[in-house]
């Protein structure tokens, strides 16, 4: 009995491309119309007077044939839009059809492995939940792993891929399949979220699964998170003291405050962050106090005697 293979998009297509064809040629026609039907004698000769007609008359027949293809041109265009459509819903009525006995059929088989061990025979591992982050395993005999649930919310870890079974790739995170398979992607790790102080340590990158026989190896973990930044550095010390009067006379000026001390160098950075500004100094000392006034002078000696004349 012989096949048929039909790919409805390729019929469909065509068809579009009969319908732009056909447009062109009708506009062509309409364009060609009105200089041809009504064509005009080129003199006043009886030979000019009975060709002109016979020209327009060639011209309104051919316009008639034109109409007449073109209908026939848009019926086949129908038809094969029509084609396409029934092909497409056939196709769709098949597959329907074969996946629901395809599922049937992998529930027999399934049932008992799934009522004694959890996961089935054959078939993929459904992918992790909120309430159930880890993704679920493959199939024993073929099939991947589910992918771990990747959570919104900031700080909750995200959940482990499946395993596959004897073939198949590991879920998201997840093992490789025993016989051969890659295992999943390793999740990215955690940023740091406090601002100020050590920069807290980049979450580390989930391991790729391993393969426990011959066949690829896992996929390398993430990257970790980014170290915060460090904190400000402390203020300078205090400026020293104003210097004191003099002894005697009247005192002296007051002394200016000293100048402030050097500020504080700036903090460590966090693994990875960057240190903080150098502290600000501080201000100027306070003045000095007035110098005390100095004590009397002592009585001079007596005077020597005189000589004699």
């Amino acid at each position: 009995m012989p096949l048929v293979f039909a790919t409805p998009e390729i019929i469909a297509a065509a068809a579009t491309d009969l319908a732009q064809i056909g447009s062109a040629i009708s506009g062509a026609n309409t364009a060609a119309a009105a200089p041809t039907t009504e064509a005009l004698a080129a003199g006043a000769d009886e030979v000019s007077t009975v060709v002109a007609p016979l020209f327009s008359r060639y011209a309104q027949a051919y316009q008639v044939l034109g109409a007449d293809m073109a209908a026939i041109h848009d019926q086949f265009v129908q038809a094969l839009n029509a084609g396409a459509n029934w092909y497409a819903g056939v196709e769709s009525a098949n597959s329907s059809t074969l996946q629901t006995v395809q599922q049937d059929v992998l529930g027999l088989i399934n049932a008992p492995t799934q009522a004694l061990l959890g996961p089935g025979l054959i078939g993929d591992g459904a992918a992790g939940t909120a309430s159930h982050p880890d993704g679920y395993d493959g199939g024993f005999l073929y099939g991947s792993g589910g992918s771990g649930y990747n959570s919104a919310t900031s700080g909750v870890g995200g959940g482990a891929g499946g395993a596959a079974g004897l073939i198949g790739n590991g879920g998201s995170g997840g093992q490789g399949g025993w016989l051969y398979g890659n295992g999943g992607v390793g999740g990215a790790g955690g940023a740091a979220s406090t601002a100020g102080g050590s920069g807290g340590l980049g979450g580390a990158g989930g391991a790729g699964g391993d393969s426990e026989f011959a066949g690829g190896n896992g996929n390398t973990g993430g990257d970790g998170g980014t170290g915060g930044t460090g904190g400000a550095g402390g203020d300078g010390g205090n400026g020293g003291a104003g210097g004191a009067g003099g002894l005697l006379g009247h005192s002296g000026n007051l002394g200016l405050g000293g100048e402030g001390g050097t500020g504080g160098g700036g903090g460590d950075g966090g693994h990875w962050g960057d240190g903080g500004g150098p502290g600000s100094g501080s201000r100027r000392g306070m003045s000095g106090s007035h110098g005390s006034y100095g004590q009397p002078g002592g009585s001079g000696a007596d005077g020597a005697h005189g000589q004699p004349g």
